[in-house]
């Protein structure tokens, strides 16, 4: 006999975030209709034009010209499509074949490709950091980047931490210059806040005397910057301490 209350559990989970990687598979034949592949591709371009929270089953039944129901019988919830959009993006990861010669080319590989495909897709990041990370092509990676750091040394909890250290830094960023880069006031933002510290400079003296030029502080710089910086970090005896 079920414990009371764990139907209801059972019903959360199957609808929670993430839980498209542990449902059971449906076992009778698919609508001819509609592929796996199609369904995700479709929710892709979708996402990619108008961002996750426009997002609805009934829009990408809509683009597909299916029914809903030919569409429900794929994907179950709208968290499911999620799920697998982004582990698609995630397939996008262009990791060597062979491990290079020392761990840390390695996971510089891992966090600079991760970090390119995240902004192909500039809803991704943020999605990726609000849910598990479950699917074949995001466990792929991390098998890669945990390899690596065990390459380097790094067990036990040491290893979860430095593995989280990384692709929190790379998703984290990826998601700032995301929502920043589809601001058309981005540069009149950043001066206006250098000209706010400045003129509080009282307040803020060590920011105000090292803030970034705007001409000299692009994105893209500041990534590998505080990459190697990081690297940098873990490369420190300290840090299997």
């Amino acid at each position: 006999m079920a414990r009371p209350g764990s139907a209801n559990r059972k019903k959360a989970l199957d609808n929670a975030p993430g839980a498209v990687w542990f449902r059971a598979e449906k076992t009778s034949r698919p609508r001819p209709q509609l592929s796996h592949e199609r369904i995700i591709a479709t929710a892709v371009e979708l996402l990619d034009r108008d961002g996750a929270p426009k997002l609805s089953m009934r829009r990408l039944a809509e683009r597909l010209g299916a029914h809903a129901t030919s569409l429900y019988w794929h994907v179950a919830t709208k968290d499911d499509v999620l799920d697998l959009a982004l582990d698609a993006v995630f397939a996008e990861l262009d990791l060597p074949e062979e491990h290079g010669a020392s761990w840390q080319e390695d996971i510089e590989a891992f966090m600079t490709g991760l970090r390119s495909a995240l902004l192909r897709h500039p809803w991704a990041a943020a999605l990726a950091n609000s849910r598990p990370l479950m699917g074949p092509n995001a466990l792929r990676s991390s098998e890669f980047a945990y390899t690596a750091l065990t390459t380097g040394g790094f067990e036990g909890v040491h290893l979860s931490s430095a593995a989280a250290t990384i692709t929190h830094y790379v998703i984290g960023s990826a998601s700032s210059e995301a929502v920043w880069q589809q601001r058309s006031d981005e540069a009149a933002t950043r001066s206006a806040v250098d000209a706010h510290i400045r003129a509080h400079i009282d307040e803020y003296p060590t920011l105000a005397g090292h803030l970034p030029l705007l001409e000299e502080d692009d994105w893209d710089s500041h990534f590998h910057r505080g990459m190697r910086l990081l690297l940098a970090g873990l490369t420190s005896p300290d840090a299997h301490a």
